[in-house]
């Protein structure tokens, strides 16, 4: 089993962490209440050999760039008190790959971040964060040949800033790659991932974890490479703690979702993906003995744009 999954795309989970976090806010504010078939062939003819698995690996020769676009739209809301609040949330970014050869067995890769942009508009009006710091910068990252990040902790000290507080750009860039299976597959075959992310950002310490189930579903030609196509389904799960506006606060949820990605089998690249997820979500606040919830409705895409 790989160690993450191959699902949450990083600028729409981005946009799925901020959303919580101001829906944190808001809910610190809420005032308490006042009291959630064929026929078989002839004899002398030999069966026909079953079609040969493929084998998936990431390939990045050195010198190589690969350039990609990616986008993510959270729907986000609650009730309570009677009152509904709902936040949307959309993010964008465009960054780069330049491969550097090996290190330790696994692909050594520089990361350049080309553009990146936070569009948030919630009960409290526009708190979108102002990115320019994080447009230019560069950090290294590692990759083993399976997709699992071994080593992004560059990109921790890439910061920009939120009305939550200070955020970085590590948790995107965690979660980029799918997972590949490490072992020969024949079409319908299937393999599992998992794993998770830790946000901590505004007082609030949180958790996402991942359960994918993988289905090698055919070939595609895509942008002129013959690609495998596999299906995610995907189970989430949410939780964590911390404090807001003074009070104490404690997070849980599950969702559910679907994610269609491509591989360029003989390039070694990954192509494209779209994703989806819907999560059911809570906030507990002990001092008002109150539980809010919370429902999201996500949807992602990434593309490769360029290689060279």
């Amino acid at each position: 089993m790989t160690r993450k999954r191959s699902f949450a795309r990083h600028a729409a989970w981005t946009g799925c962490l901020a959303a919580v976090l101001i829906l944190a806010g808001c809910a610190a504010s809420t005032p308490a209440p006042s009291v959630a078939g064929k026929p078989a062939a002839p004899a002398a003819k030999a069966p026909m050999a079953p079609p040969a698995g493929i084998v998936l690996e990431y390939k990045m020769p050195e010198g190589r760039i690969l350039s990609y676009q990616s986008s993510g739209e959270a729907v986000e809301s609650t009730e309570a008190m009677g009152q509904s609040r709902e936040s949307h949330t959309s993010s964008r970014d465009a960054f780069s790959l330049k491969a550097k050869g090996r290190k330790e067995g696994n692909l050594l890769m520089g990361v350049s971040i080309e553009d990146m942009a936070i569009t948030i508009t919630g009960p409290q009006g526009d708190m979108s964060p102002d990115m320019t710091s994080v447009k230019g910068r560069t950090f290294d990252m590692v990759l083993s040949p399976l997709g699992a990040e071994v080593d992004v902790a560059g990109a921790e000290s890439i910061t920009y800033e939120m009305a939550t507080g200070t955020r970085n750009i590590a948790t995107g860039f965690k979660l980029f790659f799918p997972d590949l299976p490490g072992k020969s597959l024949k079409v319908g075959e299937s393999w599992p991932s998992s794993g998770g992310t830790d946000e901590k950002a505004g007082g609030l310490d949180l958790r996402l974890d991942f359960q994918n189930a993988n289905t090698f579903e055919g070939f595609e030609t895509v942008d002129g490479m013959e690609c495998a196509r596999v299906r995610s389904q995907v189970t989430a799960t949410i939780s964590g703690s911390g404090n807001q506006q003074g009070m104490d606060m404690a997070f849980s949820g599950t969702g559910q979702g679907t994610d269609l990605w491509y591989f360029a089998v003989k390039e070694g690249i990954y192509v494209k993906s779209t994703s989806q997820m819907t999560m059911d979500m809570s906030i507990t606040i002990s001092a008002i003995g109150q539980t809010i919830p919370v429902k999201q409705t996500r949807k992602g895409e990434v593309r490769l744009i360029g290689k060279k």
